[in-house]
């Protein structure tokens, strides 16, 4: 992805951060996810956001992990950076090094907790543009965790500034994202930020969908981001149909609690959270294990 080039279309993996038992990330099990994310087909691996524990692994530490993320990705598949943050300076150091290190683009969410106004969240994602525009930037609305919601009129306005070249819509609203498609530039993407109504998204026009279910069913994730769009109704739905216990189960705390376990579970990574983010619950255990085994990716 470039800033003047067809945007990525697929599946980009929101990527967790594995940890250690003492909390400390493990770089060699963040290495071995990417591996099998390059095998299994992933478009495109998103790391350091909100399900990559963002909020609670440190500046050096953030670096780090795009910095591993890239090295290990080695050109064979591209990564997206979580460079986002409630200060716009902040920011701009996140991508600016993002930058540095080889990453493809820069995902920025809407500043969260101090709650700008439009012009505020304009002029924040604007100042970003200008001093790391050529490092791609993918906007991220998810106003459930921030409050500040990204109105339609103002990304319409951020599609028109260089360097901004696409959307993280996570409202799981349809009717909003289809007006985005039906009124944004044409090469200004729209991605699903929301598992289960990302199929739709895609039918509707969007060009793809960052996944938290990935994590766990990367190929599947795929696969269902290729059928859609390629407007094969069939097997996407097929596809969804099959994960739609995962995406719901993988949501039954907040995330990324649950999908921390399911990862432990698969033995892909250690299932360890920084807190105030806390281990999944005993009741719900057993609803993401079986979720898992219903789409097949636990033995029975």
């Amino acid at each position: 992805m470039t800033a003047s080039s067809t945007p990525l279309r697929g599946s980009i993996v929101a990527l967790v951060t594995p940890m250690l038992e003492d909390g400390s990330v493990d770089y060699a099990a963040l290495r071995k996810l990417v591996d099998w994310h390059v095998a299994e087909g992933t478009d495109c691996i998103g790391v350091v956001g909100t399900t990559g524990e963002s909020p609670t692994v440190d500046v050096a530490e953030h670096c780090e992990i795009i910095k591993v993320a890239v090295e290990q990705a080695a050109g064979r598949v591209p990564v997206m950076a979580g460079c986002g943050g409630n200060s716009t300076a902040e920011a701009i150091a996140l991508a600016r090094f993002a930058r540095e290190v080889g990453a493809d683009s820069q995902l920025q969410v809407v500043p969260y907790y101090n709650k700008p106004g439009q012009e505020g969240q304009y002029r924040h994602f604007k100042a970003i543009a200008e001093a790391t525009g050529d490092l791609p930037i993918v906007l991220y609305n998810v106003p459930g965790r921030t409050v500040a919601d990204l109105q339609h009129d103002t990304v319409l306005r951020l599609a028109q500034v260089p360097g901004i070249v696409g959307i993280k819509e996570a409202t799981g609203n349809l009717e909003r994202a289809q007006w985005l498609v039906r009124e944004a530039p044409q090469d200004f993407a729209i991605y699903s930020g929301d598992d289960a109504t990302a199929v739709a998204l895609m039918l509707c026009g969007g060009h793809g969908n960052v996944s938290v279910t990935a994590n766990v069913a990367p190929r599947l994730m795929r696969e269902l981001c290729a059928a859609a769009l390629a407007g094969d109704v069939a097997t996407a739905m097929s596809i969804q149909r099959r994960l739609l216990p995962v995406h719901r189960q993988l949501f039954v705390e907040a995330n990324p609690i649950p999908v921390k376990w399911a990862m432990a579970r698969l033995g892909r990574c250690g299932g360890t959270l920084r807190l105030p983010m806390t281990e999944l619950e005993p009741r719900n255990q057993a609803p993401v294990e079986a979720a898992l085994r219903e789409a097949g990716l636990l033995d029975s």
